[in-house]
């Protein structure tokens, strides 16, 4: 035990120094020591309107883009993982080939597409469709649209290696028993994919929740987000104080959100468990 943790002391210093102590710096400076209400920032943060709609919509679009990142991966990265060696190397390069390429340039590229000379607007006007052009760039649906493109490829590389791990036998075994692939995609392969299904939806939500670049080109300052809103105060406004606390209401939100989805994890595992008993 001792020789394991001397193992991992190098580790744990340079956690220690590069993350841990700025952000116990960053948060004393959050701390009004001299009030008698030393969290009276936070508590003018919720205390503003303003505030809290930058806060419901970081929240409600983070959630969207993971559940709608979950719907769509799951299935995939289940397709994926029943290929042959060959075209599942091909698949997982064409998955992997969006993260190669700059999130502003895939931002600039979906402006493009739903600019009002864009690619949709052109088309449905062309058509006949419409008469005006439609709005759908600086808007939350802009956001909701780059965030899942952003964050999709995440969601799949995160479910394809469990999906690789599911035994086929079992899945043999059901289909011999009379269940058909219906059944065995949501008694079987979901939940035996659910460790994926968790560790997708973190590194979605915690992804969209702190992403910068797309919600600033896709929703503008119209349409803010925490990330934007952080940015604004620290570099536009200079407000240094009023950005740590934004700071950490992001980290406590991610916290919560990673807790309650370890929670539901456990539970469905435990309640499917007890099902097929």
């Amino acid at each position: 035990m001792k020789k394991a943790f001397l193992a991992f002391t190098p580790a744990i210093l340079v956690l220690l120094v590069t993350l841990f102590i700025p952000l116990l710096i960053l948060f004393i400076s959050t701390i009004s020591w001299n009030s008698s209400q030393p969290f009276d920032q936070y508590i003018a943060f919720f205390s503003n309107g303003y505030n809290l709609t930058v806060l419901w919509r970081t929240i409600r679009i983070s959630i969207l883009v993971m559940v709608i990142c979950a719907l769509l991966g799951v299935p995939t990265a289940y397709y994926i993982s029943g290929l042959t060696d060959k075209w599942r190397k091909i698949a997982m390069a064409i998955t992997v080939f969006p993260l190669l390429t700059n999130s502003a340039v895939r931002a600039f590229a979906w402006i493009n597409i739903l600019g009002k000379n864009g690619v949709i607007n052109n088309s449905l006007m062309s058509l006949g469709i419409i008469q005006q052009p439609l709005d759908l760039l600086y808007a939350e649906l802009a956001i909701i649209i780059g965030s899942v493109y952003l964050f999709l490829p995440t969601m799949i590389l995160a479910l394809v290696g469990v999906m690789d791990a599911i035994d086929d036998e079992i899945i043999e075994a059901a289909s011999t028993l009379g269940s058909n692939q219906f059944n065995v995609f949501f008694k079987i392969i979901f939940p035996l994919s659910l460790p994926g299904v968790v560790v997708g939806a973190i590194l979605v939500f915690t992804g969209t929740m702190t992403a910068y670049t797309t919600p600033q080109l896709l929703g503008g300052n119209k349409y803010m987000m925490l990330s934007t809103y952080l940015r604004q105060n620290a570099v536009t406004l200079g407000n240094w104080e009023a950005a740590g606390v934004i700071a950490f209401i992001m980290i406590f939100i991610t916290l919560i959100t990673n807790t309650l989805l370890n929670a539901l994890a456990k539970r469905l595992d435990r309640r499917l468990g007890t099902e097929e008993a």
